[in-house]
């Protein structure tokens, strides 16, 4: 938030008998001598109380001196008294939001700008609360009135660009982004705006040169090194990587927030790094002070447990496609669940599924993080569920404000939130060995096979094109990995090349990115002595083709430091082996944790050079990859990683144990969830 400024001018009657002393007062609270200027206007209001310009300024004053709530309560005398002064209004609204009252603020703008519409500062501070509060339709048309007064004001373009960009309407952002560039090139918010938004667009290339320019400008504001690395990785151009990586983690360690933790974890392999990385955005992105919401009483035992799941993901995503079952089969009669909703709602499928399975369905889009909360509370919730963590979208300060008795982190973010308003963080003995426990701020709770849900519904095409309609040989060895480019390092590439050089007529065939992606693929894969046309790209697909197509390639090479995710588990799904190496992150250790709750540890490496070995072995030996293949198909709805069932008596479990606690008035721990074969799991506290 910018910091408060109070215009001062003073407009009373030159009939006014206190008038010299006013503008004495005056002069002296505009040399910064606000004692002399307090005592003045202290001595006018004891003469005259109701004097309504001496409050205004003495409640400037103590604005200006640490004594905001003194100031604020003058200055609401003052404008009772003269409702007419737009000048009080603004400056009311400026010192209520230093005193972080936004909404009452914001209504005090609206105030000084209906007697004063073309009151530039007021419209760009309203549009600055509202933002804030999350009413971005408010703050859009607030600074869109304050561009045009003044189609020339930086804050006002600066301002649209960051509403839009929140709003998810980027291809607007960019104009204003532009203009504001245009207008002031050397300033690096306009050219970190004009960068976040060309990314957020795919035109990540594009960015770079902008992203550049802002660092340069400011060295260390705030996450601009991390946008500028992903933007990089997003195009598969590690010419810079080793050294920005090396600055990003040396910056991390001295403190500043460079990086959002999401974009930490597909570069960094340092577990200690990404819980500092969490730590700083917290800090730098929340108020320190902001207060805890009154607890929830103890929920009688007669009573079912209150369960709200809070994402932006709610339609046709990841997410969902891994969630959507679970909600179908939480056991009705323990346990009330709500689907919290701040994402778009796409009226597909999947939102309509979940919308059906869940017993409220409450949509908060244009709710503040801070009524979320109330409304959460309202709600009586006992448990709630953070299904975005740091990933795109999220909301974080919802459960910052303690909304619920428990916090959870699930599922959507592959580490720790860097907040002790989160209790419990669910994980396995694989993602989160207890021994890590130094690298989360919660307390991990263990469920007994894998942590990801996954939802047996999923459909997979009845018909597969052929190879040759993908672009692959029809006799060739089909090397695959689907996960996103940015995941792509040049360490495990290095690997994947000496494979292709090793096995005769094979390919590699990966996930279609942009362009400029594929274009330094190849050009990365030629400079390794492999032909650039060995990379074949696979456009993006629905999921039913998407995973019928999985049964074209022989085996998946996963990536490191940041695993396939889902990504391994569509794979598995449909059948096909997925080979990993074990990292030393949660986002590191995913897909491992899935081979093991399907039954394939054999395909978990420990080291690059064993993941090489495995791989090579695997292509060069078919009747043992066919084995493996064999017992994935056969096994496949057998094993613990796609039986739903099992998985939510276990996860209900781990909640009543955190709610037990809780009723004990015990503080949270680290818990292990025995496995079951579908009765009530056995729960133990674990020392990590």
């Amino acid at each position: 938030m910018r910091t408060c400024h109070f215009p001062i001018s003073m407009h009373n009657s030159p009939t006014d008998p206190h008038l010299p002393a006013l503008r004495e007062a005056l002069a002296q609270q505009k040399l910064g001598l606000w004692a002399a200027a307090k005592a003045a206007y202290l001595e006018i209001l004891a003469h005259c109380p109701d004097h309504a310009m001496a409050m205004h300024l003495l409640g400037i004053v103590l604005g200006q001196t640490g004594h905001a709530s003194a100031g604020a309560d003058y200055l609401r005398k003052s404008v009772a008294l003269n409702s007419k002064d737009p000048l009080a209004w603004n400056n009311l609204a400026n010192i209520l939001k230093q005193l972080g009252e936004l909404a009452e603020a914001a209504q005090a703008y609206e105030r000084a700008l209906a007697l004063q519409p073309g009151y530039l500062s007021a419209w760009c501070s309203l549009g600055e609360v509202s933002r804030i509060l999350r009413q971005y339709p408010r703050a859009l048309a607030a600074y869109q009135h304050a561009v045009a007064l003044a189609p020339q004001h930086l804050d006002a373009l600066l301002g649209c660009v960051c509403v839009l960009l929140d709003m998810g309407r980027s291809s607007q952002a960019l104009g204003f982004a532009q203009q504001a560039v245009q207008l002031a090139p050397d300033n690096a918010v306009a050219n970190r705006g004009l960068g976040v938004a060309l990314c957020n667009l795919k035109r990540h290339a594009d960015a770079i040169p902008f992203l550049r320019k802002a660092l340069h400008l400011e060295p260390h504001a705030n996450a601009v090194l991390g946008t500028l690395m992903h933007a990089h990785m997003m195009c598969c151009d590690w010419r810079d990587r080793a050294q920005l990586l090396a600055l990003i983690e040396s910056e991390l360690r001295q403190g500043k927030w460079v990086a959002e933790p999401f974009l930490l974890a597909g570069c960094c392999s340092s577990a200690e790094l990404l819980r500092i990385g969490a730590e700083l955005q917290t800090r730098e992105t929340m108020a320190v002070d902001m207060p805890a919401l009154a607890q929830v009483a103890c929920t009688p035992e007669a009573r079912k447990l209150r369960i709200a799941y809070l994402s932006a993901d709610f339609h046709t995503h990841a997410t969902s496609y891994l969630i959507a079952e679970l909600f179908e089969l939480h056991d009705r009669d323990r346990f009330e669940v709500l689907a919290v909703s701040f994402g778009p709602d796409d009226d597909g499928p999947l939102r309509k599924r979940i919308a059906a399975a869940v017993g409220q369905f409450v949509r908060v889009n244009d709710l503040s993080d801070q009524k979320v909360a109330e409304l959460l509370v309202r709600e009586q919730v006992d448990i709630a569920v953070d299904l975005k963590g740091f990933t795109q979208d999220s909301r974080p300060g919802i459960f910052l404000r303690r909304p619920a008795p428990i916090v959870v982190n699930y599922l959507g973010f592959p580490g720790t939130m860097g907040s002790a308003c989160f209790d419990y963080i669910i994980g396995d003995p694989v993602v989160t060995p207890f021994e890590h426990a130094a690298f989360y701020s919660e307390k991990i709770v263990q469920l007994p096979h894998s942590y990801q849900v996954n939802d047996r519904k999923r459909e997979i095409a009845p018909a597969t094109p052929s190879r040759q309609l993908h672009g692959l040989p029809e006799d060739g060895f089909v090397f695959a990995c689907f996960n996103n480019n940015y995941k792509i390092t040049p360490e495990v590439f290095d690997v994947w090349m000496r494979l292709l050089a090793r096995v005769e007529g094979s390919v590699l065939w990966l996930l279609a990115g942009n362009e400029v992606a594929m274009a330094n693929l190849r050009q990365e894969a030629e400079a390794r002595g492999i032909a650039g046309l060995r990379l074949v790209f696979a456009p993006r697909a629905p999921l039913a083709e998407h995973l019928a197509r999985h049964q074209r390639a022989d085996l998946f090479l996963d990536t490191l430091p940041y695993n396939a995710h889902t990504t391994t588990s569509d794979a598995l799904w449909a059948g096909l082996p997925v080979l990993t190496c074990l990292g030393t992150t949660f986002a590191g250790r995913v897909a491992a944790s899935l081979l093991t709750a399907v039954g394939l540890p054999e395909l978990i490496t420990t080291s690059m050079a064993a993941y090489e070995a495995q791989a090579l072995h695997l292509a060069t030996h078919p009747a043992v990859l066919q084995g493996l293949r064999r017992t994935l198909q056969t096994q496949r709805d057998n094993t613990a990683l796609f039986d739903t069932p099992r998985f939510t008596v276990h996860l209900e479990q781990a909640y009543v144990a955190m709610h037990e606690r809780y009723r004990k008035g015990l503080a949270p721990a680290a818990l292990t969830i025995a496995a079951s074969a579908g009765a009530a799991p056995a729960v133990a506290e674990s020392m990590p």
